[in-house]
C-alpha cells in the first residue's frame, strides 16, 4: 500500500487538546505542519489566543509551534495523513473502563481516515483494547482494513500533570506498530521529538500492558505505606519517622502514604483489573491497593474528628477548612481528586467544610463537585485546619497563619507533611 511512512512529509492531526495532547501538538508543531482537534469550542478558543488554563504549556511555547493550528471542524482533519488520539480514559462509577471518549474519537476518526494513513493511540488502555475496540470502528467508519489499506500504532502518554522536570521531550517514549514497518515508522516519529529516546515494544498489546502497569505498580506501593500509617496511628508511632529511618538504608523505596487520586494512578488498575477478570482471573493485590488507598479520605476525617473529640468534643455547627482540591500539589487539576473524600465524611459528623484552592478552577470545582472555592481569612472560626494538597501557596504562609484562620484551640492536620510534626496536632 502507498503510505506516509515510505514517500510523504507526515502532517499530523492531534484528536484532543488536554493535558497530553497540548503538549505533543506543541512538539510535533515545532517540526510538522500539526492541526490540533477539539470538540471543546472554548477550550480551542483559547489556545488560538494563547492561553493554555492547563499550565502544561505556557505562552511562549505556544507561540514558538510555527506550523500548529487548532480547530473544532472535522473536515480540517482530511488533509492530515496521521492522527493521533490523545482522549482521556476515565472509569464509571461502578469502577469499569469508560471508553465512550475512545470510542467517540475512533469513530470521528473512521470519518476522515484514507488509503495510506497511519492512526496511533495515546490513551491509557487494557491490553487489547486497541485492536480489539478502536480498529473495528476505524474500518466499519472508513470501508478500510487494517495493515491493508491503514496502519495503527500505539505509544502510551506519560505526562504527569504540573511536573516542570519530567516533560514530555525529557521522559522515555515507549512505542509499537501493527506491523513492523508500522512500528518503525511509529517510533521514528517520535524519536523525532523526543530527546529521551524511544523504546519500541515488539506488539501494541505489550505496550499497551507496559503503561497500564506504570501506575498499577505505584497504586501499589502507596498502598502499603498507607496500610503502615493505618497500623502506625494505632501504635502511636509517627509514620513519617519510620520510613524515615527505614530509607537510611539504601534499596528501600521512598513511597509516602496520602490520598490517590488523578487521572492515572487511581484509575489505570481499573483498566487491568477489567481485562484479567473478563479472561477468568481475579486479582486480589491490585483490588485490595485500590480499596485502601479509597479510604483514606475517610480515615484523615476520622483523624480529625478524634483530635477535635479530645478537645472538649465536636461543637454544634463546627466548621472545617480544607486547604486545596486539586488531585496533587501546584497542578490545576481537578479530575479525580480524593479530597473531595476528606469533606464527605466529615460531613457525616456534622462539620461543614470550606476548602480554598488557590490553583483550581472555581467553576470547575462547583461544577464537577458541587464545591464552592472560599479565601480564608484570619480570625475565622475554624474548629479544624486541614493541609490536603501541598500546594506552595499553603507552604509559604507558615503554620502560625493557617492557625490564625481557625479557633484558638483549632485542629490542624497536616495530610502533606509541609511542616514539622511538632507544629500540627496530627498528620498522616
Amino acid at each position: 500500500m502507498t503510505s506516509v511512512i515510505s514517500n510523504v512529509q507526515p502532517m499530523i492531526g492531534i484528536i484532543g487538546l488536554g493535558y497530553v495532547g497540548l503538549p505533543l501538538a506543541v512538539a510535533f508543531g515545532n517540526r510538522y505542519p500539526t492541526i490540533g482537534f477539539d470538540i471543546n469550542v472554548p477550550r480551542v478558543a483559547e489556545l488560538r489566543a494563547g492561553k493554555d488554563v492547563s499550565l502544561e504549556c505556557t505562552t511562549e511555547e505556544l507561540a514558538n509551534a510555527p506550523h500548529l493550528s487548532y480547530t473544532t471542524d472535522l473536515d480540517d482533519l482530511g488533509a492530515c495523513n496521521v492522527y493521533i488520539v490523545t482522549v482521556p480514559t476515565p472509569i464509571t462509577e461502578s469502577k469499569t473502563p469508560d471508553l465512550r471518549p475512545l470510542i467517540s474519537a475512533s469513530n470521528l476518526l473512521g470519518r476522515v481516515i484514507a488509503r495510506g494513513d497511519v492512526v496511533i493511540y495515546e490513551s491509557t488502555v487494557y491490553p487489547g483494547a486497541t485492536e480489539e475496540v478502536c480498529v473495528p470502528l476505524l474500518e466499519t467508519g472508513s470501508g478500510l482494513t487494517m495493515n491493508q489499506d491503514f496502519l495503527v500504532g500505539y505509544s502510551p502518554e506519560r505526562i504527569n500533570p504540573g511536573d516542570k522536570e519530567h516533560r514530555l521531550r525529557t521522559i522515555k517514549k515507549v512505542t509499537a506498530g501493527s506491523t513492523p514497518a508500522a512500528a518503525d515508522f511509529v517510533d521514528a516519529l517520535y524519536g523525532s521529538i523526543i530527546d529521551a529516546g524511544t523504546h519500541k515494544a515488539s506488539s501494541i498489546r505489550v505496550a499497551e500492558a507496559a503503561k497500564v502497569i506504570e501506575n498499577t505498580q505505584r497504586d501499589v506501593n502507596i498502598a502499603l505505606v498507607n496500610e503502615l500509617a493505618l497500623i502506625f496511628s494505632r501504635l502511636g508511632i509517627d509514620t513519617e519517622e519510620v520510613l524515615q529511618a527505614a530509607g537510611s538504608k539504601w534499596n528501600f523505596l521512598p513511597f509516602r502514604p496520602g490520598l490517590v487520586g488523578g487521572h492515572c494512578i487511581g484509575v489505570d488498575p481499573y483498566y487491568l483489573t477489567h481485562k484479567a477478570q473478563e479472561i477468568g482471573y481475579h486479582p486480589e493485590v491490585i483490588l485490595a491497593g485500590r480499596r485502601l488507598n479509597d479510604s483514606m479520605g475517610a480515615f484523615v476525617a476520622t483523624e480529625v474528628v478524634k483530635l477535635m473529640a479530645s478537645r472538649g468534643g465536636i461543637p454544634a455547627q463546627a466548621k472545617a477548612l480544607l486547604l486545596g482540591l486539586t488531585f496533587k500539589e501546584n497542578c490545576p487539576d481537578l479530575r479525580n481528586t480524593r479530597v473531595v473524600d476528606i469533606a464527605a465524611e466529615l460531613g457525616k459528623f456534622g462539620i461543614c467544610c470550606d476548602v480554598c484552592d488557590p490553583w483550581a478552577s472555581a467553576e470547575e470545582a462547583e461544577r464537577e463537585y458541587d464545591i464552592r472555592l472560599v479565601e480564608p481569612r484570619t480570625g475565622n472560626d475554624y474548629d479544624a485546619i486541614i493541609v490536603g494538597v501541598g500546594h506552595r501557596q499553603f507552604a509559604d504562609m507558615g503554620i502560625e497563619t493557617l492557625r490564625g484562620f481557625g479557633k484558638p484551640n483549632a485542629v490542624v492536620y497536616d495530610v502533606k507533611h509541609l511542616f514539622p510534626r511538632h507544629a500540627v496536632d496530627g498528620r498522616l
